[in-house]
C-alpha cells in the first residue's frame, strides 16, 4: 500500500502485460475501450481482484474468458471471480468499458486523460491512469503495453512504445504501439493531434553503446520553424545521458508538442509531451527537455517503489538539467547548486526531501533540493566514484522500483569515508546544510 496514495493499487497481485483496444471521438469526447489483463496471483489466495477505473459504464468483466460478478463504484472496480484463485496463479481480466473520460481530481488538478481544443492528450503522474484504463495503479507494479488506438483519420494517435502498424479503414485509422519494457501504470500516455511527424536525428554512439536511439516528434507544422531550434540539441543530449548514465533503457523517444498551453511538460515511458508554449525558437525551454529525457533513467526505467521516494525522480532529473548546462559550455553544475542553494535559504525550511508528505511530493523545493542532494554526494565521492555510481545505479537498477534506503545503500559502496551524516542531513532533516563543496581535489 502506498503511504500517499492508500485507495490505489493493490499489492496482492502483479500484471504482467496490458493490452488495450481504444477508439476515441474527439469532437463527442467519447472512449470506448477493451482492456486484457495477464495477471499474476500474489502468496495467498485471491478472491478478489481490485482494479483502479473512473467512472465509465462496464459493459463486460471476465475472468479466464469467464463472465465474473463486479462491483464499481468510488474508482474501483472489484472483481469476484468464481472461485478464489490459488496462490501465483496466472489468469486473464478482461474488461470493455465506455463512456467520456475526464481527468481524475486531485489536489495538483485534473490528472490523466485530458480533453483538448482539437485532440487529446494523457498526464497521469501520480494517479490519473485509471482516467482511461482498468489497472493496478501503483507505481511498483510495472508491465509492458500494447495499445490499439482507432481514431478519425485526421488525427495522429501517438503513445509510448514502437509504432507496430496504421491501418485505415474508411474514414478512421487504428494505430497499434508496443511497449515491451516493465511500465508504471502513470508513465503510459497518449496523444492525439493533428500533427506532422518530424525524425530527430544525431551523432553515433561512443564505443560499447547501442546503436543511435531513434527519436521522433510529433507537432503542428505550424510549429515546425521554432521546434528545429530548440530540439536542435536533444540528439546530442541523448549521447551525452548515454555517456553519463548509461544505454538507453527504451526502444526508441518520441516527443510530442501539443497545441496547447502547458504549465509543465510532461513525462511519460518513452515519450514526453510539451505545449506550443515551450517553443520560441531560441532555445529557452531546453533545460526542461534535459529534464524530461532524463527521466527516461531516473523515474521510468528506475521507478520508485511508492511516491515516498519521488526525490529519486525529480532531484536526478533537475541534477541532469545542471550536468547538461555544464556539457554544453553554459553554467555549471556548482554554479546551479550555488543559484539553487541561495533560492531555498530564503524559503521555509520544513519539507524533508526522503518523506516530503504528500501535499508537497510536488513542491519546486523539493526539485532543487533533491538536485542539491545529489551535488552534495558529487562533492563527497569525487568526479570519478560519483559517475562511476551513477551509472551503475541507472544500470543496476534498470526496469526495477526503488526506495531511497536502496539508494544510499549503493551510493555507500563508492566510498570507505561514512556517509550517514551527509544524506541524513540532506534527506532527513528539513533544515538546509550549507552549500556543498569538493572535499579533496579532483
Amino acid at each position: 500500500m502506498d503511504p500517499y496514495f492508500p485507495d490505489h493499487g493493490d499489492a496482492r497481485y502483479h500484471v504482467r502485460h496490458y493490452a488495450l483496444d481504444l477508439d476515441y471521438r474527439p469532437v463527442s469526447n467519447r472512449l470506448s475501450g477493451s482492456a486484457r489483463l495477464s495477471v499474476l496471483a500474489g502468496p495467498a489466495p485471491l478472491a478478489e481482484i481490485a482494479l483502479d477505473l473512473a467512472a465509465f459504464r462496464i459493459q463486460r468483466v471476465r475472468v479466464d474468458s469467464r463472465t465474473a460478478r463486479y462491483t464499481h463504484r468510488a474508482g474501483k472496480l472489484r472483481i469476484r471471480p468464481a472461485h478464489a484463485l490459488a496462490p501465483g496463479t496466472a489468469f486473464t481480466v478482461e474488461v470493455r468499458y465506455t463512456g467520456n473520460p475526464e481527468p481524475v481530481r486531485s489536489p495538483w488538478g485534473g490528472l490523466g486523460w485530458e480533453e483538448l481544443t482539437d485532440g487529446a492528450l494523457v498526464a497521469s503522474q501520480p494517479v490519473g491512469a485509471p482516467s482511461w484504463y482498468p489497472c493496478n495503479d501503483r507505481p511498483a507494479d510495472k508491465a509492458s503495453y500494447r495499445v490499439s488506438i482507432t481514431a478519425p483519420s485526421p488525427y495522429t494517435a501517438v503513445a509510448g512504445g514502437r509504432l507496430l502498424s496504421r491501418t485505415t479503414r474508411s474514414s478512421s485509422t487504428t494505430w497499434v504501439y508496443e511497449q515491451p519494457a516493465p511500465t508504471s501504470t502513470y508513465l503510459m500516455a497518449v496523444s492525439l493531434g493533428t500533427y506532422t511527424t518530424e525524425p530527430l536525428t544525431g551523432p553515433a554512439p561512443a564505443a560499447g553503446l547501442q546503436t543511435p536511439v531513434p527519436q521522433t516528434a510529433y507537432l503542428p507544422a505550424r510549429l515546425l520553424p521554432d521546434f528545429t531550434v530548440d530540439f536542435a540539441r536533444q540528439p546530442r543530449m541523448m549521447h551525452f545521458f548515454q555517456e553519463a548514465f548509461g544505454p538507453y533503457p527504451f526502444g526508441e523517444y518520441t516527443v510530442v508538442i501539443a497545441d496547447e498551453v502547458l504549465d509543465v511538460p510532461v513525462e511519460a515511458q518513452g515519450m514526453a509531451t510539451f505545449g506550443a508554449n515551450h517553443l520560441d525558437g531560441a532555445r529557452t525551454s531546453e533545460r526542461l527537455i534535459a529534464h524530461e529525457l532524463a527521466h527516461q533513467w531516473f523515474g521510468n526505467s528506475v521507478s520508485v517503489e511508492d511516491w515516498q521516494h519521488i526525490w529519486l525522480n525529480e532531484g536526478f532529473a533537475k541534477y541532469a538539467e545542471w550536468m547538461w548546462s555544464e556539457h554544453g559550455g553554459g553554467l555549471t553544475a556548482a554554479a546551479h547548486a550555488a543559484i539553487a542553494h541561495a533560492l531555498l535559504s530564503g524559503l521555509p525550511q520544513d519539507l524533508r526531501l526522503a518523506d516530503p508528505g504528500k501535499d508537497r511530493m510536488f513542491d519546486d523545493r523539493l526539485y532543487e533540493r533533491g538536485g542539491l542532494a545529489v551535488h552534495a554526494l558529487r562533492c563527497a565521492l569525487g568526479e570519478d566514484a560519483f559517475f562511476r555510481m551513477l551509472k551503475d545505479w541507472a544500470t543496476k537498477q534498470r526496469h526495477g522500483a526503488v526506495s531511497t534506503a536502496d539508494f544510499t545503500a549503493h551510493a555507500q559502496q563508492y566510498t570507505a569515508a561514512p556517509l550517514g551524516d551527509l544524506f541524513d542531513a540532506w534527506l532527513q532533516e528539513p533544515s538546509l546544510p550549507p552549500l556543498p563543496h569538493p572535499t579533496r581535489p579532483h
